[in-house]
């Protein structure tokens, strides 16, 4: 089971492997005998999994003359063979953690039953790659170079808001990484910002400087990561990993180095060398098809592959609060989307001002909102236009039977639909409702019931406000059935988590 009391040093070996099980026992083996000396930590080795069948684009498979491609190709290993090697992990008794570069890694990292996922500063924002990780459940430690203070908040919210298990490594991605650009002082930054989770060091310096590693402990890391390996006659070790002789003198440690500790009070400022190192390690967005100019860009439109051209769109830019337009048509699959080709519009700020307005109209009603619950922002005719046509759905139960808590603010109006498979009841808890049903007018008051039966179609708004109940069978996707869909913008929802802050809001101080 996951988890330490004592510090945890992690042990990366990457590809040091090189495409061998039993040189990567070797290397499991080797550096247990050293960690038998040190009883006060706790230890883990780490893996790092990629499905290159997808994660390659088809154009770039084979190639030689990709550093990073070659490298990956050429130190493949099989699900088995990785199995085997988890396995010796276990024996040994490390604790095992594994970064996933796709989504499909994700899947096989949760069926294997390591103890952590770890995400790679290169994934640090691949939204689509931190959903998957999210879905599993499992605890996650990240590390977040090159990204701004405003990127690392919102991946910290993202699992805190989850309820998962969250650690944050300070890490440098320069490889070697020079000692006045450790900018160990980031760690300090980290606590301050986020005292209530585990903080680590990633660390990317020469594997003879031990140095670093005592002043991250004095500024209270408790997580420590370093590639390792093993050479023989015929594999020579990089600028960053360590060997078992290196890896013994890394965890005695040394002091030294005032000028190590960098920056104090603020986020570092990426390099354009760093920025490089972390591009040529992302996914970018390809076509899956043709697409027409003007368009908004949908997940049914695209796929994700390694590598990336310079100036394309990255798996980063996938927030699902970016809206992406098409410039211009594209008239074939399997091509890179350039930023230059697209308008992108971030819809955040839209986002906070209708939770803003909805936390409000929640208040006002003094209707309790169950913990887990999510909320669905439908807006039909784009986000912008909420004020006018949407409604904020509350999903609280899905089983069997299904609640979900509707909020129409003032003056919004719901578009008419129906459904084929669930049955209905609602229930105003606050406000009035205006519904239409099959052509019918009835305004529904506080404590009005009304049952709505398939395949009968039906409208609602309100002008002052309402909140209301909606009770019935398991609400199926796809079973809103609108006659002016094809009006409608894609994606026309949007999904938020509550946070721990709004829902003391919204039920009282004390909830």
């Amino acid at each position: 089971m996951a988890g330490f009391v004592k510090p945890l040093f992690i042990f990366e070996m990457a590809n040091n492997h090189q495409g061998s099980v039993e040189h990567g026992k070797s290397i499991i083996g080797e550096i247990r005998k050293v960690c038998d000396s040190f009883p006060m930590f706790d230890f883990a080795f780490k893996f790092q999994y990629r499905d290159l069948d997808t994660f390659i684009h088809p154009d770039y498979k084979g190639r030689e003359d990709i550093k990073n491609v070659k490298r990956f190709q050429d130190t493949r290993l099989s699900m088995k063979q990785f199995q085997e090697l988890l396995d010796e992990v276990r024996k040994k008794q490390f604790q095992a953690i594994c970064t996933p570069f796709d989504e499909i890694s994700v899947d096989r990292i949760a069926e294997q039953g390591y103890d952590y996922i770890k995400i790679a500063s290169c994934s640090f924002t691949d939204w689509p790659l931190l959903e998957r990780i999210a879905s599993k459940k499992m605890p996650v430690i990240a590390s977040g170079a090159g990204s701004s203070m405003e990127d690392v908040r919102n991946v910290v919210n993202f699992f805190r808001n989850r309820n998962i298990p969250f650690s944050l490594m300070h890490c440098v991605a320069e490889y070697p990484t020079e000692n006045q650009k450790l900018q160990l002082n980031q760690i300090d930054y980290y606590h301050a910002q986020f005292p209530d989770i585990r903080i680590g060091f990633s660390t990317h310096e020469a594997p003879d400087n031990v140095v670093p590693v005592k002043l991250a402990v004095a500024k209270g890391a408790e997580i420590f990561e370093k590639h390792v390996g093993l050479p023989t006659e015929t594999i020579q070790l990089n600028g960053y990993s360590a060997n078992p002789k290196q890896v013994e003198s890394w965890l005695a440690s040394a002091k030294e180095a005032f000028d190590i500790c960098g920056i104090v009070g603020e986020r570092y400022h990426s390099t354009v060398k760093e920025q490089a190192d972390l591009a040529a390690l992302k996914r970018g967005v390809f076509t899956k098809k043709p697409l027409e100019g003007g368009g908004f860009i949908s997940t049914d439109d695209i796929y994700l592959a390694f590598p990336c051209k310079e100036g394309q769109l990255v798996a980063s830019d996938l927030s699902k609060y970016n809206k992406i337009q098409l410039k211009k048509g594209m008239n074939e699959p399997d091509m890179p989307i350039m930023a230059e080709n697209t308008e992108m519009t971030n819809t955040s700020k839209d986002t906070l001002d209708i939770m803003e307005r909805l936390i409000a109209l929640l208040v006002e009603s003094n209707v309790v909102v169950p913990a887990g619950s999510s909320c669905e922002i439908s807006h039909h005719y784009g986000i912008e236009n909420f004020g006018q046509t949407g409604v904020a759905m509350i999903d609280c139960v899905n089983r069997e039977y299904c609640k979900k808590i509707l909020a129409v603010l003032p003056g919004q109006s719901h578009p008419g639909h129906y459904h084929r498979k669930k049955e209905e009841t609602f229930v105003v808890l606050h406000g009035e409702l205006n519904i239409v049903l099959d052509g019918n007018d009835t305004v529904l008051h506080k404590g009005d019931i009304m049952t709505i039966e398939r395949n009968v179609s039906h409208s609602f708004s309100s002008e002052k406000g309402c909140i209301f109940e909606e009770i019935s069978t398991t609400h199926y996707a796809n079973d809103s059935i609108y006659p002016e869909s094809d009006k409608f913008v894609r994606p026309r929802k949007t999904m938020v988590h509550f946070t721990q802050e709004m829902l003391r809001e919204i039920n009282g101080k004390e909830a």
